[in-house]
């Protein structure tokens, strides 16, 4: 029974990498590689099958009980966070049009310095003066690699790092806004009313922001009718990213799901790099390290203050 525990585990651990950097990969090959530039409707398809996966595994299939909203309040902040959501996720995917997914990580993985001034500048919660310490790698790093970055694109910069940081708004607001224990909802059924209130915000958006773009896709498909299936499975496991996340934390803890994090930025890097060929240089790859090593001694710091 333990064996095939471990298995179990094993098995959903290479699940979460997968979909992760699956997702990743993808979205930079449509968006880059394969000139599909609509990362906005891209991010509509990604909530519409999120929005229709959540109802059949929670409806349907049962996966968790289903929580329902009790009240306009408590719709209203859930409608905020979904916009916070859905605009971290469209930035994410208009940065991966201008930066390398390697480039891209490593302003990703400054995440925890965001999340420290919004936590500081919303509830007031001071942190340990050695966590405050472990940010200084984190931020260098990235400045490092900034600087030694071949691909490097101003106006990609800008909005990758306006995505990390929405990421980082969007948890810490989500620990402000549902507090009570009627409010709180697991990240499944969060990203059940999540999900579709992010449709209704990125359809005026798609329409206004990207013009004829139903009609492009369909064009495209005439031509090559791959782009359908990539759209399909790429959505799909947009959705397989936010399910998997919930059960590796479910399964083992929120700290391995940490831990899995901080590996999963390099495993990325290495493959887009075999994968897009982009080119790297060693200061950019020094920068990047040194992010790394601030994000892991910042969760140490984290562990031990808990």
């Amino acid at each position: 029974m333990k064996g095939s525990s471990r298995w179990f585990t094993i098995g959903l651990v290479t699940s979460w990498y997968s979909s992760n950097i699956g997702v990743l990969l993808l979205n930079k090959y449509l968006l880059s590689n394969y000139g599909f530039k609509y990362p906005i409707f891209l991010t509509m398809c990604h909530m519409m099958a999120c929005s229709l996966l959540s109802y059949i595994a929670i409806a349907w299939m049962k996966m968790v009980p289903l929580q329902t909203i009790r009240s306009r309040a408590q719709f209203l902040k859930i409608s905020c966070l979904s916009l916070v959501f859905c605009s971290s996720v469209v930035c994410g995917n208009v940065s991966l049009r201008y930066l390398p997914v390697s480039f891209n990580q490593a302003v990703g993985a400054t995440t925890p310095f965001f999340t420290a001034v919004f936590a500081y500048l919303m509830k007031e919660k001071r942190e340990d003066w050695i966590t405050y310490l472990t940010l200084i790698p984190v931020v260098t790093g990235v400045i490092i690699a900034s600087g030694g970055e071949p691909s490097f694109h101003m106006f990609g910069f800008i909005i990758c790092i306006s995505a990390t940081a929405a990421r980082a708004f969007k948890s810490v607001l989500q620990g402000k806004l549902l507090t009570s224990e009627g409010e709180k909802l697991n990240s499944m059924n969060l990203l059940l009313y999540m999900a579709p209130i992010a449709v209704a915000f990125l359809i005026p958006a798609t329409l206004i922001m990207e013009e004829n773009v139903v009609a492009i896709t369909l064009a495209l498909a005439r031509d090559d009718i791959k782009i359908i299936w990539y759209l399909l499975f790429n959505s799909a496991l947009a959705y397989f990213v936010n399910l998997t996340n919930f059960l590796v934390t479910k399964h083992t803890s929120a700290l391995t799901l940490q831990v899995l994090g901080n590996a999963k930025g390099a495993v990325a890097v290495v493959i887009s790099i075999l994968i897009f060929r982009n080119p790297v240089s060693v200061t950019g790859m020094l920068g990047y390290m040194l992010t790394v090593i601030g994000v892991v001694l910042y969760s140490e710091s984290k562990k031990r203050n808990k």
